[in-house]
């Protein structure tokens, strides 16, 4: 008989498995990195703020140490041409799939356009120059260089065409290439934790000891036996969206990975792991519990299909691109957003009519978060319909600090 997962399980799991009810959180950095697979870092802000939401008593020089002096955690283009930050022994696994996968379509995409532009009559050969050029920069500098740095020591990057195509945006399409080539890495921010201006910096001289991509069939299997873990259960839909791999390609690693099929309170089929404790009954148990994430922040961005935490609250979440915005919880379910005044002081955007241990649990976690924050301001390129609302025009009354 298959097992059916009910929808508060599912939210249960989230409570317990991501760290982010206040009596489950993780005990440092990167135990929540590995709790949650990945975490996105489109935004940098993002990395330092689903953290703080986590892990008690992390500050930003806590998250700053973990990327750039034990480099335990690192920084890697992957899943859906999206920068995300990767435990150390998972990059094999994302070296093998999804980076070769992006990197594939990326190369063609760029010597196009460079031919297109009339930047190049052959733009792999060009591409190639570039990047002898470039990687021969870095080996002269082990510290790395910025973006800035390196195009000024790239001759191919100052020439009238280029400059005319746009040398910023050359120089980074270079960069992004010769990240998913895996040559180089995102090393040491040289601004604020909530900007991003990297020293680029050779992987080799990044992590020493550089282990070998896995093959693309076990990469998959890796990557989806530790999505279930995460997530699970989940779809096919879910990790063929989160992966931004083929259906095929999916259904083979869900076998590799052994995992198993159960079904959800809808009646969907959906996957768990080999050794889910669902498959033996077992039940996660939680209290009501209350939780503020950040843009684009993994748990939000976990599933397509969504429906189980978000309901109704979709088009207010996320943007028309896709890109989740803030998000309060109560409980499981995503009851609203959160914003900043103008002093940093946090406040929650209700979308549904809080009882008020909701508003309570709510009002603990905004002072959390303001006081983390500390008067920073933390602005996104991915704010959510419900985030730019006038204060005004929203349903309920705000929750603030």
């Amino acid at each position: 008989m298959t097992t059916t997962v009910p929808d508060s399980e599912r939210r249960a799991r989230i409570a317990v498995r991501h760290g982010i009810a206040p009596a489950h959180r993780l005990p440092d950095a990167c135990a929540a990195v590995e709790a949650m697979t990945v975490l996105h870092a489109t935004e940098p802000a993002t990395v330092h703020l689903s953290l703080q939401a986590r892990v008690d008593g992390l500050d930003v020089a806590g998250v700053d140490r973990e990327l750039y002096e034990t480099r335990a955690l690192v920084k890697q283009l992957a899943m859906r041409r999206t920068l995300f930050v990767f435990p150390r022994d998972l990059l094999p696994a994302a070296w093998g799939a999804p980076t070769a996968r992006v990197l594939a379509t990326e190369r063609k995409r760029f010597a196009m356009e460079l031919e297109r532009h009339g930047i190049a009559t052959d733009g792999p050969a060009w591409i190639a120059a570039a990047r002898d050029s470039a990687l021969d920069a870095l080996r002269a500098s082990p510290a790395g260089l910025t973006g800035q740095e390196l195009r000024a020591a790239v001759p191919l990057l100052t020439a009238p065409e280029v400059a005319e195509a746009g040398t910023a945006w050359v120089s980074s399409q270079l960069l992004t290439h010769l990240g998913v080539r895996v040559d180089v890495v995102r090393g040491v921010n040289t601004q604020h934790w909530r900007l991003s201006r990297p020293r680029w910096t050779l992987l080799a001289d990044w992590l020493g000891a550089v282990p070998d991509a896995l093959g693309e069939a076990e990469a998959y299997a890796v990557l989806v036996d530790r999505w279930l873990r995460t997530f699970g259960p989940g779809t096919e839909a879910d990790v063929v969206w989160w992966l931004g791999a083929t259906k095929g390609a999916v259904r083979r690693a869900l076998a590799d990975a052994g995992a198993v099929a159960v079904a959800l309170e809808s009646g969907a089929p959906a996957w768990v792991a080999a050794d889910d404790p669902i498959l033996s009954g077992a039940r996660t148990e939680t209290e009501p519990w209350a939780a503020l994430l950040p843009v684009l922040d993994p748990t939000t961005m976990g599933w397509k299909e969504r429906d189980f935490y978000l309901g109704a609250h979709r088009e207010q979440i996320f943007d028309r691109n896709g890109n989740g915005g803030t998000t309060a919880w109560w409980d499981g379910r995503v009851v609203g957003c959160w914003t900043q005044d103008d002093d940093g002081t946090v406040a929650v955007r209700p979308l549904v009519d809080l009882p008020a241990e909701a508003r309570a649990a709510l009002t603990v976690e905004a002072a959390r978060l303001t006081t983390w924050l500390a008067g920073t301001r933390v602005g996104t390129v991915y704010p959510s319909p419900a985030m730019r609302a006038e204060e005004g025009d929203l349903p309920y009354p705000v929750v603030r600090a």
